[in-house]
């Protein structure tokens, strides 16, 4: 659980709600049922129609990544990749074929087949390099649906805004009914700046530093894997991947 995740928008959010009473206001104020179908549905269209439906697909699937992110275990794969290169050296190549077997990550397991199969070096980098590249793209796709919803809500709240204080100047003639438009109007803009900088721009930087960081421990495991189709020692492997470990985006 990421629990700077939770903060954030309690932070965020509470911030706003507490600056709100300390002026003098209320939280009803800032409840308006008309500005929120204007921007939440607005920028969903917008976004929908910006993005293909499997790209829309991931980016919920990848949501969750917000508070519950895939943990890259760099320390435990740098352990295993130099028990791999470790068998490898005692019996040969063909002795990964268990360990192969029994990986769970696609990725990797791909690797070792590559490895196990007896390819070149090169050609095993060339094969698990266009994966990892096309895994990043569609990930980075998904991150910045979340950026795009973010550029348009503080549009779509304008809009709102718009539309209020039209539904205002078609009522001059009875008070009664000004109130709800200017709400409308001021309330429509506060949504859409408030969701764009404290829900949508953050979570797509969010994901895109997870996605980010998946993207390093798969650098990591095609060196290993090259490391070990080339014969290096399981000590310089070791030395070798290490650096990865200083790497300020991993999870």
């Amino acid at each position: 659980m990421d629990i700077l995740s939770i903060i954030g928008i309690l932070v965020g959010i509470g911030a706003l709600l507490l600056g709100n009473l300390l002026d003098g206001g209320h939280i009803g104020s800032l409840l308006n049922g008309p500005a929120f179908i204007i921007v939440l549905g607005g920028t969903t269209g917008a976004t929908l129609l910006q993005f293909p439906p499997a790209v829309f697909i991931r980016s919920v699937k990848m949501s969750l990544w917000v508070f519950r992110p895939e943990k890259q275990n760099l320390k435990g794969q740098i352990a295993k990749i130099v028990g791999w290169s470790t068998l490898a050296r005692k019996e040969g190549l063909l002795g990964l074929e268990n360990v192969m077997s029994a990986e769970k990550d696609l990725f990797t397991q791909k690797g070792l087949q590559l490895l196990v199969d007896g390819n070149e070096p090169e050609v095993i980098r060339d094969t698990l390099e266009v994966e990892m590249t096309t895994s990043e793209n569609r990930d980075l796709q998904a991150a910045r649906l979340f950026e795009a919803m973010g550029g348009y809500a503080p549009t779509i709240g304008i809009i709102g805004a718009v539309m209020g204080l039209i539904h205002v100047m078609e009522n001059l003639a009875e008070p009664a009914l000004l109130g709800a438009g200017i709400a409308t109007a001021f309330v429509a803009t506060i949504y859409g700046v408030a969701t764009a900088n404290l829900i949508f721009l953050p979570v797509a930087h969010k994901l895109k530093l997870h996605v980010l960081a998946a993207t390093l421990a798969r650098e990591m495991i095609i060196e290993g894997i090259i490391a070990i189709a080339e014969g290096e020692n399981p000590r310089n492997i070791e030395l070798k991947l290490s650096g990865y470990l200083h790497d300020t985006n991993r999870t």
